[in-house]
């Protein structure tokens, strides 16, 4: 008595079977790249073109928050860098790039 069937190989051969899955390797890498643009390129320049309009608009007389947390009004500014005034009488130069956030007006109150 046989328990074992006999293998047999089928007549299609494995280059059809390799074109297939190669078409299929080309639409799984296809994919994944349009994932990656959506997911990390394309949020991040969109950051980098508000921050760049933020920078651009700042005007004396705007009241800014900094990457370092400083809070203060804009008393002048040039291509490079803006003064801060944080409090009555004191004033703190930084690159331009520092701002993160400008408020509106009025926001500040003197301590």
């Amino acid at each position: 008595m046989n328990l074992i069937t006999n293998a047999w190989a089928q007549g299609t051969g494995p280059a059809a079977q390799q074109t297939g899955g190669l078409w299929q390797l080309v639409v799984i890498f296809v994919i994944f790249i349009l994932f990656f643009y959506f997911v990390a390129i394309r949020p991040q320049s969109k950051r980098q073109k508000e921050h760049r309009k933020l920078i651009d608009g700042l005007a004396v007389g705007d009241e800014v928050l900094t990457q370092g947390g400083l809070l203060g009004r804009v008393v002048r500014l040039n291509e490079q860098a803006i003064a801060l005034e944080t409090a009555p009488g004191v004033e703190v130069s930084l690159q331009r790039q520092a701002v993160i956030a400008v408020y509106p007006k009025g926001t500040l109150k003197p301590v």
